[in-house]
């Protein structure tokens, strides 16, 4: 019961196991504290991050802060007195929060994987449903969806106890009643595998989609338009930031699967098996899982780094050197405008600026997500293709004039 086990909170464990725990809480939490801080802080510094893709960026920073500061240090100073100090009462408000931050991490991390696979496999759409208002009501349902899980142990489903080296505590999956069983059953079903499985069928998607628009342009060889030119550069700037996401859920679920084992374990009736050791070290994994966002999917981007070189002074070495990526659009840019250039006939001419208006639409449809590493080599992508717009003008002025010329000399 959890009277009883806050009662008698010590267990027969080594005194130097309980200084080990303390000191990776204490890496953890110091970590997890900064790191997410220092995305927040990139985020409300700098406008131009402020864009529907990167609120959910910011609202995993915000979870992942959230869960860092209320957990490690109460399981810290535990760890130090060896056992659960805080009461009946500080066990519940402690796991119930380790609950709501730790679920609004996951289902945040399936609404990032859904936006990436809208936005690459259905561009249209994307316009149409992405924007700032959308984008806080999506993230408002996250937070009710993990606070509904989070608050039926507080309400008799289930209820929340000290775990392993009693210095922690989480919902009850020891104890075999038919309310725990259940709670467990749903909490692991609805909140870690079927997540799972829709993110596994959305990076799936886009994958396939990936290779299908790639082998399309390898197709057309050097036939490809302006506007395919900078749709399928768009399309590989997303699948760079998808791919980010990618690895960030690979190591949340990672982080939580030796705990998804230990409670299905319990769950399955065979939890006599599981001593304090193997239940203490999958939760120490888990709430490391919010220290490494922060430098996986924000610190390692361009503009992130930036903003933080210019706002933060001890942090100016995270400043960037010109990406070699911006070298390339360029040649690819010039080649095409000489291409190009070597257009003559008024045909020409008029087919031309039909594929300049598709690709202005082409660059709205595909320059919605600010987080991009290159992102800056696409402006200068677009900012060439006005002035290629200008020397073909020129140009073809230029062949008008000494059109009309020569049909005055013959007159």
């Amino acid at each position: 019961k959890p009277t009883e086990m806050c009662a008698h909170p010590h267990v027969a464990v080594q005194d130097h196991v309980h200084y080990t725990v303390a000191f990776f809480i204490l890496v953890i939490g110091t970590v997890g504290v900064t790191g997410n801080a220092l995305v927040m802080y990139a985020f409300f510094s700098n406008k131009k991050l402020r864009t529907p893709p990167n609120f959910f960026i910011m609202n995993l920073a915000v979870s992942d802060f959230l869960m860092a500061i209320t957990q490690s240090p109460i399981f810290f100073v535990n760890s130090l007195y060896k056992g659960w100090i805080f009461g009946e009462t500080g066990c519940k408000m402690y796991a119930f929060c380790g609950a709501l931050f730790g679920i609004t991490s996951m289902i945040n991390l399936l609404t990032i994987s859904v936006d990436r696979y809208i936005v690459i496999t259905k561009p249209l759409q994307a316009i149409r449903w992405t924007s700032k208002r959308r984008t806080c009501i999506y993230i408002a349902l996250v937070w009710t969806y993990s606070l509904a899980w989070s608050l039926a142990p507080l309400l008799g489903w289930s209820s929340y106890i000290p775990e392993g080296l009693m210095t922690s505590c989480t919902w009850d999956y020891v104890t075999s009643t038919p309310a725990n069983k259940s709670y467990t059953l749903m909490l692991c079903c609805f909140v870690f595998f079927i997540p799972l499985g829709i993110i596994s069928y959305c990076y799936l998607c886009m994958f396939l989609a990936i290779r299908h628009a790639s082998r399309d342009v390898e197709k057309l060889g050097s036939q490809v338009r302006k506007s395919t030119l900078i749709q399928q550069q768009s399309i590989k700037t997303e699948w760079k930031l998808a791919k980010i996401a990618f690895v960030v859920i690979i190591v949340f679920v990672l982080s939580w699967s030796p705990y998804a084992c230990v409670t299905l374990i319990a769950w399955a009736g065979y939890g006599s098996i599981l001593d304090p050791y193997s239940k203490t070290v999958p939760a120490v994994i888990a709430k490391a899982s919010a220290i490494y966002n922060p430098f996986i999917y924000a610190i390692i981007h361009s503009k992130y780094r930036d903003t933080l070189a210019e706002k933060v002074p001890c942090l100016h070495f995270l400043a960037q050197a010109p990406r070699r990526d911006c070298m390339l659009v360029s040649q690819s840019e010039s080649s095409f405008r000489d291409s190009v250039l070597s257009r003559q006939s008024s045909a020409s001419k008029a087919k031309f600026h039909r594929v300049s208006s598709v690709s202005t639409t082409d660059t709205h449809v595909w320059s919605d997500v600010e987080l991009d590493p290159i992102g800056h080599c696409l402006r200068s992508s677009y900012s060439l293709g006005a002035l290629r717009d200008k020397e073909y003008n020129s140009l073809a002025k230029q062949l008008e004039e000494k059109g009309s010329q020569s049909q005055e000399q013959v007159r």
